[in-house]
Parts: C-alpha cells; sequence; structure tokens
C-alpha cells in the first residue's frame, strides 16, 4: 500500500489592493477624472482633489450637487471602461515576480473597482489572476469598512489573523486593521498611520512577503 502526498493548503494568506499596490493607475485616474469634469463642465483639479478621498458617489454630491448621480455614475464607468480598453498600464516594478512565486491558493485581490476592469488591467500587464476577487460588486460596504477583506478570507478558508494585507492607501489600511489582520504599506514615501510595516516600494516588500507567505507549510505529509 502507499501513501499518498498531500499538498495541504497554505497556513498564511496575502490580500492585495490593486490600483497603486500592484498597478501604477494614478496617471489613468487622474485622466478619467478629467475627462469626466470637462463633460461637467467642472474643474478638473478641484474634482480630481475630491476624488481623491472620497468614493464617487460623494464625489459626485461635493463637486455637481445639481446632478442626477446615477447619469454621473454611467458617466464614470463608460470613461473607466474605455481606459481599460485603451490606456497604458504599468504593474510597479516587482508585481509580476511576486504575484507568480506566491502558492495560488494562498492570495486574493481585494478592489474598490470592478472585477471586469481588473481582469482587463491584468491581461494588459501581464499579471496572473488569482481565484478570489472581492470587488466592488459583491460588497455593500466597500473599504474602509472590514467587510472586503473578511470576504477575501472567507473564500480563501482562511482566519483574519493569517492574513497579511498589502495596501497603499489610507482607507484601505484602515479595513486591514479593522479586520485583525497583518497590514503592511507600499509605494509611498511616507507611512500610512497604521501600518505595521512600512516599504517605500513594492519592489521592497518583495521578500518580506514571500516570507511571510511560506512562513508555515506547503511541505508536503503522506
Amino acid at each position: 500500500m502507499t501513501s499518498e502526498l498531500v499538498q495541504p493548503s497554505p497556513r498564511k494568506y496575502v490580500l492585495f489592493d490593486v490600483d497603486g499596490t500592484l498597478i501604477d493607475a494614478v496617471d489613468n485616474q487622474r485622466r478619467v477624472w478629467e475627462m469626466w469634469a470637462g463633460r461637467y463642465r467642472l474643474d478638473a483639479d478641484e474634482v480630481y482633489r475630491v476624488a481623491l478621498r472620497t468614493r464617487p458617489m460623494e464625489t459626485f454630491a461635493q463637486v455637481a450637487p445639481g446632478q442626477d448621480p446615477r447619469e454621473c455614475l454611467a458617466a464614470l464607468h463608460e470613461l473607466e471602461d474605455e481606459d481599460v480598453r485603451s490606456g497604458v498600464y504599468a504593474a510597479f516594478d516587482g508585481a509580476s515576480e511576486l504575484l507568480d512565486a506566491l502558492p495560488p491558493a494562498s492570495w486574493a485581490l481585494v478592489t474598490s473597482n470592478y472585477e471586469h476592469r481588473v481582469r482587463g488591467r491584468f491581461a494588459r500587464t501581464g499579471l496572473p489572476v488569482p481565484r478570489v476577487i472581492v470587488d466592488a460588486a459583491v460588497v455593500e460596504e466597500g473599504k474602509p469598512s472590514p467587510v472586503p477583506y473578511l470576504l477575501a478570507a472567507e473564500r480563501l478558508g482562511a482566519q483574519p489573523e493569517d492574513c497579511l494585507v498589502i495596501e497603499d492607501a489610507p482607507s484601505g489600511v484602515e479595513a486591514g486593521l479593522r479586520a485583525g489582520m497583518v497590514v503592511w504599506g507600499v509605494n509611498s514615501p511616507v507611512a500610512v498611520a497604521g501600518v505595521h510595516r512600512h516599504f517605500g516600494s513594492l519592489r521592497e516588500a518583495v521578500p518580506d512577503i514571500l516570507a511571510f507567505a511560506r512562513l508555515e507549510g506547503s511541505a508536503a505529509v503522506g
């Protein structure tokens, strides 16, 4: 009788934000908001300044209170979808190496965007897509609520305390902390308040992220 080797599920998991963490989309976001502002004859710089710190519906309420928010959102979605098709995207240095090296069942994407756009951007940049993507369509509460990160952990079969969140923005950091997870910040010269560790770039964080993911167990058992 032979003993079959079984590969156990990973015991450590990594949950990634997307824009600003794995993919550099700052120029794309600015361009989309500039075009949106142009449609409503608004000051593009002011609109973008507000959009950086609020969710779209809150942005509309502040910069275009006289407009139908549903029409505003439809216009924004149209511009974002077109940008995914025709815009220029780049993955941050180290992203491809990192994602290719992680065990497939050990990581997920948690984004305030929509899955079809994430898949489009990943296709454009050659990044691998995980089996778990938590996007804006599957949660009623977005970041800084912990709900998106908790849902990603649930779908991976992970406990929150076994998850590492990689973020670049204050709202995402807050979401990870409220979920009871370890949170590391990347791609910022200054640490976001609350992060457990800070790295100036994703590239700097790659060895430590891989060490975390491999800390416990991928050894075969029989």
